[in-house]
């Protein structure tokens, strides 16, 4: 299979524009533990990075660790549920992604995403995405390693029955960019917030979904 080439699609900022819907909801949760956290402060600093880590992250700035598990457990579920409910409201497909996926039909894809399984099933349902990928749908919560580790993308590659280097990475977060780097895959940055944030070294940049089939062929072109 040496020829085979497939596609690695993150799923939020990348497929769903579902980053702002979760920022608004990790704000109520993170102030509910008594830990200062601002919307804004997830699409600037976090995005793309799961939730317990977020979590680690601002009790070592804070200086103190929530030690009952049992309500740091319940309101994480709790979260997740009035995540849901706004996502069955307002969430929608990233912009021409529909378009780029018709015109990539020909290529084995699938998501790979640090979010639950349920909710990338969700994701995948709101936004009329489902038929694109079937059940080539991969959490990190499931295969145990997380964005920026290598292990969900290889995990991906392995399932599409590809090799990493014939393996093309599509991902909007500097987590998942080191990830398909480190394992040695192809990385296309959808950088919809290019005014604030540059492309790793060694990935290549699109502003649109409308340039992915593009920058699809191209990548192919130079490696073949």
């Amino acid at each position: 299979m040496a020829d085979r080439w497939s596609l690695i699609f993150d799923a939020d900022g990348t497929l769903v524009n579902s980053e702002p819907l979760l920022a608004k909801e990790l704000e109520t949760t993170f102030r509910q533990l008594d830990l200062p956290f601002e919307a804004n402060q997830y699409m600037l600093e976090y995005r793309g990075v799961a939730f317990p880590f977020i979590l680690e992250q601002l009790e070592r700035e804070n200086g103190r660790k929530v030690d009952n598990e049992e309500t740091r457990q319940r309101l994480e579920a709790e979260m997740r549920s009035r995540l849901e409910l706004r996502m069955e409201r307002e969430l929608e497909s990233i912009e021409g992604i529909k378009e780029a996926l018709d015109k990539l039909s020909d290529f084995p894809r699938c998501v790979a995403s640090n979010g639950p399984l349920r909710k990338i099933r969700l994701s995948m349902r709101l936004s009329g995405l489902a038929p694109y990928f079937g059940d080539h749908l991969y959490s990190a919560y499931e295969v145990g390693s997380w964005k920026p580790d290598t292990g969900l993308f290889l995990y991906a590659a392995k399932q599409l029955e590809t090799p990493p280097d014939h393996c093309i990475v599509i991902d909007d977060a500097d987590v998942g960019l080191k990830s398909g780097l480190a394992a040695g895959m192809h990385v296309i940055h959808i950088n919809r917030f290019s005014e604030r944030e540059k492309t790793l070294e060694g990935a290549h940049e699109i502003h649109h979904m409308n340039e992915l089939p593009g920058m699809v062929e191209k990548i192919i072109r130079a490696h073949t």
